[in-house]
């Protein structure tokens, strides 16, 4: 069977003797989509990182994966086997026997960070984090899913300074991994799942011809009771949503590119030229030539005034 893998990003970094001093170093950073009845572990990752299915691994380093989509199965030396779910975080620890892998019907959304250093050994150390505890229910969560995708880009781009921006987006998902786990058992899971799988489908299509009644259909809960949900959670009908991310991307690409209007409203999801005018203008107050003519003009009077 080949590995039909969609959509990986990985890094495998290295770190100096400053980025060390810091505090936290991060090795790796992705996110990989594992369709079902796929191969499992994938083969393309470095040999060090590589493990078998029935055998398991042990790494020497620890790592935070969250799965966004799809179930599976956990297990490690001081954690009897468990299912893991959609909203469901784990962490690796190093020198500590590991095994998972997504079910083969469902197959499943991986995003996974690795990282060393004094700052988690300090945590461990003060019970933070602990091995016979290693699974943390956040559920879906757009923010946290997003955080993995700038450490993905930060590791692409490595700029200067990226490890020390590495090292803060893991310091933030380890914050994100501890107190919603604790906070979840006090709310509707299943709601919450619910409203933040929607807007994650949302952000991913925004510039696609998306209804709520599709995405109602796509998260497997009936119009009404999402809708309603939605609202309540966001303050928005999930049609109003989706144009606050049209209108957003719109402003980011007029104030950043030199794209046509009429471009900028097709990729922002708009069906014709007219509908982006009117609907932008509705938002903002002002025509999308206007919007962009009066950032360029902030942009330079910012410029005037270095």
């Amino acid at each position: 069977m080949e590995s039909a893998i969609k959509e990986v990003h990985v890094k495998y970094l290295k770190a100096n003797e400053q980025d060390i001093s810091w505090g936290l170093v991060t090795t790796t950073a992705g996110y990989q989509y594992i369709p079902p009845h796929s191969e499992y572990p994938s083969t393309n990752h470095p040999m060090r990182y590589r493990f078998s299915a029935q055998n398991g691994r042990v790494l020497n380093e620890y790592q935070l994966v969250y799965i966004t989509k799809g179930h599976g199965r956990f297990v490690s030396a001081s954690h009897k086997k468990v299912e893991i779910n959609e909203g469901d975080m784990f962490l690796l620890f190093p020198g500590e026997w590991h095994n998972y892998r997504p079910d083969q019907e469902t197959g499943w959304h991986e995003a996974w960070i690795g990282f060393t250093g004094k700052d988690i050994d300090e945590k461990v150390k003060n019970g933070f984090f602990q091995k016979n505890k290693p699974i943390f229910h956040i559920g879906i969560l757009e923010d946290v899913f997003n955080l993995y995708k700038k450490a993905v880009e930060a590791a692409t781009n490595q700029e200067s300074g990226y490890q020390l921006v590495l090292s803060g987006i893991v310091n933030l998902l380890l914050a994100y991994s501890y107190s919603k786990d604790r906070q979840f058992s006090f709310r509707d899971r299943q709601e919450d799942d619910m409203v933040n799988k929607a807007k994650l489908y949302m952000q991913e299509r925004f510039d696609s011809r998306i209804t709520g009644e599709e995405i109602a259909k796509t998260i497997g809960v009936g119009y009404s009771k999402f809708r309603k949900a939605f609202k309540n959670y966001t303050g928005f009908s999930p049609s109003q949503f989706i144009m606050e991310l049209r209108i957003a991307k719109a402003k980011e690409l007029l104030t950043n590119t030199n794209m046509s209007c009429q471009q900028i409203g097709f990729v922002s999801g708009f069906e014709t030229p007219s509908y982006f005018h009117v609907a932008f203008k509705n938002k903002t107050g002002m025509s999308p030539v206007s919007y962009r003519n009066f950032t360029q003009g902030q942009s330079l009077i910012k410029i005037s005034d270095m």
